[in-house]
């Protein structure tokens, strides 16, 4: 980001560092939710283990369970004093807390809920008849689903996915407990607004604040968009 840019807006090079820091992440969050949520809605739709309810309680807890109480059983899985921290640490050379990578993963634990259920939405709404024609003509259900069922559901899933990089954003909670404030490695747009306003910034907190606001905004317009022309 150019000075004159951050001169026009009164924000200085670092709170564009962690808003770019920011968007990363949502980036790599939703393109992870993607590959693992998706496949795991259609399985939540199809499966008929006993277990299925448990398993979806288990992906929507993050909705309502306080993000601390995540953020703190994620640090402690994180600890390099056990497993699993203590492999990657082995792995890698480096600790998965306080770090980008943890950050990442944490990120996915808490906006899981928030894509994996549109998904199972947009894959409900498609017309059983057919994806039976589909499996009638001889392809196999991979086929059926990736080929028919999937971009049959493209909309609700493109609104899944909107909704996943948005709430990623306004992660705060999690990502403090994870990651801490390190900056151009874990402190993120939420940690960086925290802090303006800590050492009474406010100008610089309600600028980055509307920047926040407007991006936040356009993201759920898409959202709504995407998910009243699925139902018309």
């Amino acid at each position: 980001m150019s000075d004159t840019a951050a001169t026009f807006l009164g924000l200085p090079p670092p709170l564009w560092q962690s808003l770019g820091l920011t968007l990363r992440l949502a980036a790599l969050t939703t393109l992870i939710l993607g590959v693992l949520g998706l496949p795991l809605a259609h399985w939540l739709n199809t499966t008929r283990t006993r277990f299925a309810p448990v398993i979806e309680s288990l992906v929507a807890l993050p909705i309502v369970l306080p993000p601390t109480v995540i953020g703190f059983y994620l640090l402690v899985a994180f600890s390099p004093n056990h497993p699993p921290g203590s492999w990657w640490r082995d792995l890698v050379g480096a600790p998965l807390a306080f770090s980008f990578t943890g950050l990442v993963i944490a990120s996915v634990f808490y906006s899981l809920p928030f894509a994996v259920q549109p998904f199972q939405a947009a894959l409900r709404a498609v017309p059983r008849e057919l994806l039976d024609a589909g499996t009638a003509l001889g392809a196999t259900p991979a086929r059926v689903f990736l080929r028919l069922h999937a971009p049959l559901a493209w909309r609700g899933i493109a609104a899944g996915l909107t909704l996943g990089f948005a709430h990623t954003l306004g992660e705060f909670g999690v990502v403090l407990m994870i990651g801490g404030s390190i900056p151009g490695v874990t402190k993120v747009a939420s940690i960086a607004l925290y802090d303006e306003v800590q050492r009474l910034a406010y100008p610089q907190a309600h600028a980055f604040a509307a920047v926040l606001l407007v991006l936040s905004f356009v993201l759920l317009l898409g959202v709504t968009l995407l998910q009243r022309r699925a139902r018309a």
